[in-house]
């Protein structure tokens, strides 16, 4: 897959302290890409407007606001948009949601940072709605809590939703980093302040995910390494290796 945002970038340095980690959801703390791509691929097609499945694929981490437009390489009213975002997200409810599982590891790395009293939050491109449920359906709904975004916020690349779960977490920009996994939430990152580690379990190759501190293959991964740089006893104190 190729991103859209993927010139070559230095990271951005590590916090010399931690107070919050940000959680990107779809290809985070589940495998749920795919089955994302699916729901998109089958709206689109019930409002004519016909797309292959990696076409769509490739934008999974941007909202609806951009990937509509990517996908179909048109300008669509806001309300088409609108539509057919609603659609998806009942397909992807009704045939994707009841299959989904979340990642190994993904609730004892969770659980792990708040009992080191760090803060963990959400910094999705899903609609509020959409990420509750499908944190509820993950068993991390007792975890994690959707910022509130207003609906007109842009979707990353934009760094809005960071910047929104950073205020709900009271938390500025250089004590804070997110984990994702595409290059859209890389830049999102970068455009707020915030140094990102990204995983390897959204499917994306490792030459897409330059400009990540660091790199592990998913929420176990993470988990394993926990207590080494960039994620030890202190924080985030320096870069680490990618892995």
């Amino acid at each position: 897959m190729e991103a859209l945002h993927s010139e070559s970038k230095a990271p951005l340095p590590a916090p010399t302290s931690i107070r919050s980690v940000l959680f990107d959801i779809d290809g985070t703390l589940v495998a749920s890409n795919d089955a994302q791509a699916r729901s998109w691929v089958g709206a689109l097609h019930e409002y004519g407007l016909f797309v292959r499945f990696g076409q769509v694929r490739k934008l999974i981490g941007m909202g609806a606001d951009k990937l509509v437009p990517g996908a179909t390489g048109q300008s669509a009213a806001p309300e088409t948009i609108e539509r057919v975002s609603a659609r998806r997200a009942e397909l992807f409810r009704r045939h994707e949601l009841p299959r989904l599982h979340a990642l190994p590891g993904a609730r004892v790395l969770l659980e792990r940072l708040l009992a080191r009293g760090t803060s963990v939050g959400v910094a999705s491109s899903a609609p509020p709605s959409e990420a509750s449920l499908l944190l509820e359906r993950l068993g991390l709904r007792d975890l994690l809590e959707p910022a509130p975004v207003p609906r007109a916020v842009p979707s990353k690349p934009d760094p809005d939703v960071i910047e929104a779960a950073l205020q709900h977490l009271r938390c500025p920009p250089g004590e804070a980093i997110l984990v994702g996994d595409t290059p859209y939430d890389i830049e999102a990152g970068r455009r707020a302040g915030v140094a990102t580690v990204a995983f390897r379990s959204g499917g994306w190759p490792d030459v897409q995910l330059k400009g990540a501190l660091a790199l592990y293959d998913g929420p176990q991964d993470l988990l394993d390494k926990l207590g080494r740089p960039p994620f030890d006893s202190r924080g985030l104190v320096s870069p680490a290796p990618w892995n």
